[in-house]
Parts: structure tokens; C-alpha cells; sequence
């Protein structure tokens, strides 16, 4: 059985309600969670538009929380010292989106940062081979970059797996997280594929229940999974 305690929630400020963000920080931070995402998108590389470097900022200044920066950007490493300087501490860039990698994994090594790299669902996991003993985390996407509150896309469940055994045949400990469409009917399905960080956004900040009592249904949703 895996333990549940070595599988975060990394809930998505995307959702949460920006007339009290800095409210909406502490309750997740009250309920448990050590990391949380900052969705950037630019209109380009995702159809949306959404935060910047000022908002992980404002973040920063209310919690000492692990800030995860998702940049859905192209060419993210114009912007990466922008949220280095903000507080992110882990800066994840797309496959898609940068021309040399391994360079831009490096710049964000070089600001003291962690470093994650995200597939968009049609992208292949071979596109890592070469950067994988590089990075902190692998992000999945189990949805199309650019909304929230989309469709988990199921066809991921095998792609997850497939990621946890090349990490385990070469020795290597990025995490896995994946981002889209993360719920208690989903939850289970990562984590007993290999993901490790979930990215939940509408399931977190839902009106349906409070904060604490969503993140709890989310834990409760994976406990006692068997790896598969």
C-alpha cells in the first residue's frame, strides 16, 4: 500500500477567489498543504491569460509555503528571473515551449531555484530522456493546458506509469506531479500510477465545501491505494 503521507496536494491559486487571496492561502496552508501552483499563462502558449510574476510576489509575502510557478509561457526563460526575484522556489517550464532545455533547466538551477519541466497530454515522455537526471519534478498534464475545472484525460494513467519506470530504471528521484482534472474519483488513479504532487485547483476551492474539508476528502480519495 503506498503511504499517503508521501503524496502531496498542491492546490491551484487558478481557482481560489482573488478578491481574498491572501485568505485563501492561509486556509490551504490551515488544512495541510506544504506546496501550492501559481498558473502562468500567457495567451500564446495556452489559449488564456492569467498571472505574473507579481502575484507569486503578493504570495510570497503571505506564506512560507513551497511556490510552485507553472509557467505556460513561450519562451519562459525571458521571464524565469522575474519569478526567481518573486519567490517562487521551484519554476516549472513546458518541453514545448523553450528551444534548449538543458539551457533553461540550468538558468533556473543557477538562481538557487528547483526545477521542473512539464508534457503537455500529446507530447511523449522520449522528449525527457535527456533531461531527466537533470530536474526536481515532472509534471504530466491529465489535462490540456489553459483552463481550469477541464476533463481528466484517463489515457494518462499509462503515461505515468510508464514515467515512474524509466525514473526507477535509471535510478532517479524527480517527483511526479500532474495537473487537470485531479478529484476524489481521480486522485487514486495518479497516485496508484506513480504521481506523487497533486495539482488540484476546483477541487480545492470549491463552493461546494470549505477548503479543509476538500483537501480532506482528496487525502481520504487515495488512502490505503495499491501501486499498479
Amino acid at each position: 500500500m503506498i503511504d499517503p503521507a508521501t503524496v502531496e496536494i498542491c492546490p491551484s491559486i487558478l481557482s481560489a477567489d482573488f478578491t481574498r487571496l491572501g485568505e485563501q492561502v492561509r486556509e490551504v496552508a490551515a488544512a495541510g498543504a506544504r506546496r501550492l501552483q501559481i498558473d502562468v499563462m500567457d495567451g500564446t502558449f495556452v489559449p488564456n491569460i492569467t498571472m505574473g510574476a507579481g502575484i507569486a510576489e503578493a504570495v510570497r509575502r503571505v506564506t512560507p509555503l513551497l511556490i510552485e510557478a507553472h509557467l505556460m509561457i513561450v519562451r519562459p526563460e525571458l521571464h524565469i528571473p522575474d519569478f526567481a526575484k518573486a519567490g517562487a522556489d521551484l519554476i516549472i517550464v513546458h518541453q514545448e515551449a523553450t528551444l534548449h532545455l538543458h539551457r533553461t533547466v540550468e538558468q533556473i538551477k543557477g538562481l538557487g531555484k528547483q526545477a521542473g519541466v512539464a508534457l503537455n497530454p500529446a507530447t511523449s515522455l522520449s522528449t525527457l530522456e535527456e533531461i531527466l537526471e537533470y530536474v526536481d519534478l515532472v509534471l504530466i498534464m491529465t489535462v490540456n493546458p489553459g483552463f481550469g475545472g477541464q476533463a481528466f484525460i484517463a489515457s494518462m494513467l499509462p503515461k505515468l506509469r510508464r514515467l515512474r519506470a524509466m525514473l526507477d530504471a535509471r535510478g532517479l528521484t524527480p517527483l511526479i506531479e500532474v495537473d487537470g482534472g485531479i478529484s476524489p474519483q481521480t486522485a487514486p488513479l495518479v497516485v496508484a500510477a506513480g504521481a506523487r504532487v497533486l495539482v488540484a485547483g476546483s477541487a480545492v476551492y470549491t463552493p461546494k465545501q470549505p477548503v479543509a474539508a476538500a483537501m480532506a476528502a482528496l487525502r481520504a480519495s487515495y488512502d490505503g491505494v495499491a501501486t499498479v
